[in-house]
C-alpha cells in the first residue's frame, strides 16, 4: 500500500513539473509557458497544462515587457541586447503557441513583437560594434577574442553592419596565437627518417587547428611562404635521446629425461620382450631481445621573450622478442612443448626504422594530448 502511494506521489510531480506548475510557482513564468506549450503538444486536453498557460502566459508577456523597457532605460552597455532577449522570447513563445493546437486554444492571440525587433537590433548590433571596438582597442589577446564575439554577434543582429567583417578579421587576428612548430630531424647515425612521425604530428595540428580557432599552427617552411606576420609561440620538438636494436641473447640449458621408454628387444628364454630404460636430451632455449626506446623534448617558447612556457618530456619503449630452441640427444626424451620450440627457426627482428616507429608511437599518443591540454584555454 505503501509502495502504491508513494508511485502515485512521485508521478504526480513528475506530471506537475512537466505541466510548468512547478516554474510558475517559482516566478518563472516564461518557463512555465514553455512546459505548458510541451506538454500540451503531447496531450492537448491535459487540464494543468492548460491551467498554467491561462496564468502564466500573462504574466510572462508582461514580465518580459518590463524588463525590456527597464534595459532600455538604463545605463547599461548591453541594454539593447538584453531589451532584444526579452522580446525574442515573447516571441518564442507565440510561435510555440501557434505550432500546438490545444495551447492555441488557451491563448487564442498571442503577442509578438516582430515589427518592432528590426529596430531593436539595429541597436543592439551598434552597442555591439561598439563594444567590440573599445574591446581591441586595449590592446591584448583577451580582450581581442572578446572583441571577435562581440563583432560576430553585431553581425548576426545585422549582416555586414557598418564595417564589422573587416573588424571581425582584424579582431581574430590579433586573437589567434601563431605557432611555429619546429621539429628537429633525427640524427641519422642509424640511418632512420623521422619524417612519418613528424608528418603525423604536423597532420593532427592542421587538422585539428583550423581558421575558426585561436590557434595557428605553421612549419617553418609555412611560415615563410606565406610571410606570417607575427610568431607567437615556437613549438620545439625534438629526442633527447634514442637507441634501436639493443640485442641480447640468453641461453637456458637443461636435461630432460623420460623414463620406461623402450629402447629396444631381448631374448628371454626363448621369448622376444621389451626393453624400457630411461632416455635423456639436453634442451638449449634460446630467446632473443631486441629493445628500442627513446625520449621526446616538447618545449613551447614565447617567441617575443623567449621565455620557456612549458618543457615536457615522453618517455616511448618497444620490446621485440623471439624464443627457439635445439637439443642433442634422445628425440623421445622431448615434451610436446619442447618438440614445438625446437621445431621453431631462428627469428630476425624487424628493421631499424620500424622499431622507431614502434617506439615512437607511445610518444605521439603522449604528445598530442599534451599540446592539446595546454592549448586548450587559448
Amino acid at each position: 500500500m505503501l509502495k502504491n502511494l508513494l508511485y502515485v506521489f512521485v508521478l504526480g510531480l513528475l506530471i506537475s513539473c512537466s505541466s510548468g506548475k512547478q516554474a510558475f510557482e517559482r516566478g518563472d513564468y516564461y518557463g512555465a509557458v514553455m512546459q505548458a506549450i510541451g506538454r500540451l503538444r503531447q496531450n492537448p486536453d491535459h487540464d494543468k497544462s492548460k491551467e498554467t498557460l491561462r496564468n502564466s502566459y500573462p504574466m510572462a508577456v508582461e514580465w518580459l515587457e518590463t524588463d525590456a523597457k527597464n534595459q532600455i532605460a538604463s545605463n547599461s552597455n548591453t541594454k539593447w541586447k538584453n531589451a532584444l532577449e526579452s522580446y525574442q522570447k515573447i516571441n518564442n513563445m507565440y510561435e510555440a503557441i501557434r505550432q500546438a493546437p490545444g495551447a492555441l486554444r488557451v491563448i487564442p492571440n498571442p503577442k509578438n513583437y516582430y515589427d518592432q525587433l528590426g529596430s531593436v537590433k539595429e541597436k543592439a548590433a551598434e552597442e555591439l560594434y561598439n563594444e567590440g571596438i573599445n574591446s581591441l582597442m586595449k590592446g591584448t589577446r583577451t580582450d581581442a577574442k572578446r572583441a571577435y564575439f562581440q563583432f560576430a554577434e553585431a553581425n548576426q543582429y545585422v549582416p555586414n553592419y557598418k564595417d564589422v567583417v573587416e573588424y571581425l578579421d582584424k579582431a581574430k587576428f590579433e586573437a589567434t596565437v601563431f605557432v611555429v612548430v619546429d621539429q628537429v630531424a633525427v640524427p641519422n647515425r642509424y640511418n632512420l627518417s623521422g619524417g612519418f612521425f613528424q608528418d603525423k604530428v604536423e597532420e593532427y595540428l592542421h587538422r585539428n587547428y583550423t581558421e575558426r580557432d585561436f590557434v595557428r599552427f605553421f612549419t617553418p617552411g609555412e611560415a615563410k611562404n606565406i610571410n606570417l606576420p607575427r610568431t607567437d609561440h615556437i613549438l620545439r620538438l625534438h629526442f633527447d635521446d634514442f637507441s634501436v636494436g639493443n640485442t641480447t641473447v640468453n641461453e637456458r640449458v637443461e636435461t630432460v629425461t623420460k623414463d620406461s621408454v623402450k629402447v629396444g628387444e631381448a631374448k628371454v628364454e626363448g621369448k622376444t620382450v621389451p626393453v624400457y630404460n630411461t632416455v635423456s636430451a639436453k634442451v638449449t632455449t634460446v630467446r632473443k631481445e631486441v629493445v628500442s626506446e627513446g625520449l621526446l623534448s616538447m618545449i613551447v617558447v614565447d617567441a617575443k621573450t623567449g621565455g620557456v612556457l612549458t618543457h615536457r618530456k615522453f618517455p616511448g619503449r618497444y620490446v621485440w622478442n623471439a624464443t627457439w630452441g635445439k637439443f642433442n640427444g634422445d628425440e623421445r626424451a622431448l615434451t610436446a612443448q619442447h618438440v614445438e620450440l625446437c621445431k621453431r627457426k631462428e627469428a630476425y627482428p624487424p628493421d631499424a626504422q620500424a622499431m622507431f616507429l614502434a617506439f615512437a608511437s607511445p610518444i605521439y599518443d603522449q604528445l598530442i594530448p599534451a599540446i592539446r591540454q595546454f592549448y586548450q584555454n587559448y
